[in-house]
């Protein structure tokens, strides 16, 4: 495999934005500032100048209370995105409406043209943090002496990516803040909320609080849901001041996001489908009929146990790229090492198994499927964080049935999970639910062919040497003679380290290069550099996290794009980002880095990757379907 390379010089043309736009911003379609969540359609009469749109209706209002949002002593002005079908065609149509206003400031669009209106933001459109406390007045008090607890805890939430940090305490899975309600004003502080509800309204999941506390509140999702529904629309999102509201709509389950983070529409969506795909992973497609059979069925019971398993997965949506690179990234190993590996997996998948699939937490060692099959990224990343934080695998041998979304969300498979030590562990996936003792056999033989070939102590060194890092880029200013390490990387000699560490201590890499993530679009995999100074603390990775997010939106859009390449620069990076056919690649620099010399050493960069592809990517995996 080769990883595409070709050049790209300082002369190519690049899309230049503007130097004061944080990549971290996504254009939007409505003015930046909405005052709150009070859904008002215009008057029909106020569309007396307009095209006929089908499916409005008017007398449709969401009080914001419903919301726990503050009603505004200024004016009101609201966002609606709904996706209508006009003569089969789908376009989306953008509603606003400013209270008191007889009509002024009603905005009518497609989706492929940005609207803005200019209107001054409302005070209020703070969103949850509203100054309505709680409906008990005896717990008033409580709660406005929690709040500065609970902006500790917020930056736990936000900041942490499970591991221990100087200033940010590690990430502790499963339900959080379950005493909270929407009543709650540490709840309307949340950042970062995720619903799942029925169509009846009755709520499953929640991330945070109780879900039968948060009744009503499902109640009012699911209404704002079912009259657009009723009007033959669907409501794809709603901006409300620094909050975007974004649903999807999965037959009987809906899915809420409410964020206000500022990622972009696609990636909240993206999330949206991951949760949907992992309660499918658990329960498989064919939950539908209970709701067809009883509209008011209560799914609660059938996922319980199962709030740490969600948990973690919104958890990655913080710190794991594959959650919107749709790849998964390998261990690096040495080819030979990786070889025996999967010589062993293939010989026991011949044996009945559909995947035999060995893993380092959430990297890949080696996989092999059965003739024909194929597992896509999605489905791994899923499994993988099933595995990872459900705590009965890792104590002893496991037999589960499990669903794969992408392979087929209505019939269950049965997968035999075996931790080696701590972090290794193997999945042997089947369609036969009686074949545990086989799979067992498989395993033993599995376990002695590593042990022998060492398999599993290079892949602890693995762990130990950790990934690709920006320091060992080649650069031309080296000495010729060089020493290789884990990966093959072209060091300078020890009678040179003092040397070679001042020349790239506090700048990251060469050129002021930071970190960066290379996407191979024929294997569906992906590698990233690890962090190192200056992007040190969890704060700093999760911002570069969210910048990665918003620019690959924009390398990505359908209405704008996509695009080959684009050079931001903002007060905290420069990122440069490259598409071609083969690969993608995510660089991000020092903001003072010179556009030539960054565009050098991506050239360098993809170059590296290439004379080290058999060690950070599984050559011998079939591409994925889509």
């Amino acid at each position: 495999m080769s990883c595409g390379l070709s050049s790209l010089s300082s002369s190519d043309e690049l899309d230049d934005f503007n130097p004061r736009t944080s990549p971290s911003t996504p254009p939007k379609p409505l003015e930046e500032e909405l005052a709150s969540l009070a859904l008002t359609l215009p008057h029909p009469q106020l569309l007396s100048d307009q095209d006929d749109v089908n499916g409005v209706s008017d007398g449709f209002e969401a009080d914001r209370s419903m919301f726990g949002i503050q009603q505004s002593d200024e004016e009101m002005r609201v966002g609606l995105v709904f996706e209508e079908h006009v003569g089969g065609n789908s376009v989306s149509v953008v509603e606003g409406a400013t209270e008191g206003s007889d009509g002024a400031g009603v905005v009518w669009g497609r989706t492929n043209s940005e609207i803005e209106v200019d209107r001054p933001a409302s005070p209020s459109s703070s969103g949850y943090a509203g100054e309505r406390g709680s409906s008990s007045a005896s717990s008033g008090r409580s709660e406005m002496d929690g709040v500065a607890e609970d902006e500790i805890q917020e930056l736990r939430d936000d900041a942490s990516d499970g591991e221990n940090s100087n200033s940010v305490p590690s990430w502790v899975p499963g339900k959080r803040h379950g005493d909270e309600d929407d009543a709650s004003i540490s709840w309307r502080k949340r950042k970062k909320h995720f619903f799942i509800l029925s169509h009846s309204g009755k709520p499953i999941y929640s991330r945070y609080g109780d879900e039968h506390k948060l009744a009503g509140f499902s109640a009012s999702l699911q209404a704002i849901i079912s009259f657009v529904e009723d009007g033959g629309d669907r409501v794809k999102w709603v901006r409300a001041g620094k909050h975007q509201v974004v649903f999807l709509v999965k037959g009987p389950i809906y899915l809420v996001c409410i964020s206000c983070t500022e990622e972009p529409y696609e990636s909240l969506r993206g999330q949206l489908e991951l949760i949907y795909g992992q309660m499918i992973l658990i329960l498989t497609k064919s939950v539908n009929r209970c709701f067809e059979r009883n509209p008011k069925f209560d799914m609660t019971s059938l996922l319980g146990g199962t709030d740490v398993v969600f948990s973690s997965l919104i958890h990655s949506f913080g710190w794991n790229p594959a959650t919107f690179l749709h790849a998964y990234t390998c261990l690096p190993l040495a080819y030979g090492t990786r070889q025996a590996a999967g010589a062993i997996l293939q010989d026991v998948a011949d044996s009945g198994i559909l995947f035999a699939i060995l893993m380092c937490k959430h990297k890949v060692i080696s996989i092999v499927g059965a003739q024909k099959a194929s597992l896509h990224p999605d489905d791994m990343l899923l499994l993988a964080n099933f595995v990872m934080s459900t705590e009965s695998f890792r104590t002893s041998e496991s037999f589960s049935p499990i669903c794969l979304p992408r392979y087929n969300p209505m019939a269950f498979l049965y997968a035999y999970v075996h931790y080696f030590d701590v972090n290794t562990y193997l999945m042997l996936l089947t369609t036969n639910s009686d074949s545990f003792y086989h799979l067992k056999e498989c395993r033993i033989r599995i376990e002695t062919v590593l042990l022998k070939s060492n398999v599993l102590s290079e892949v602890q060194r693995s762990m130990l040497d950790g990934g690709m890092h920006v320091g060992d880029v080649p650069v031309d200013s080296l000495p010729r003679y060089r020493t290789t390490s884990h990966l093959g990387q072209q060091r300078a000699p020890s009678e040179f380290p003092e040397r070679f560490k001042e020349s790239n201590a506090g700048m990251g890499g060469p050129g002021g290069l930071w970190h960066f993530i290379y996407r191979s679009i024929y294997l569906d995999q992906y590698v990233s550099s690890e962090f190192s100074s200056p992007i040190t603390s969890r704060q700093q990775q999760k911002r570069l996290y969210r910048a990665y997010q918003n620019i690959y939106a924009s390398m990505h859009d359908k209405e704008i794009g996509p695009h080959k390449t684009q050079f931001r620069r903002d007060e905290n990076y420069v990122l440069l980002c490259w598409v071609t056919q083969d690969f993608e690649l995510y660089a991000a620099f020092d903001p003072l880095a010179d556009k030539a010399l960054a565009i050098k050493i991506c050239n360098r960069v993809c170059q590296w990757i290439k004379d080290v592809e058999n060690e950070v990517f599984l050559l011998g995996a079939s591409p994925f379907s889509w």
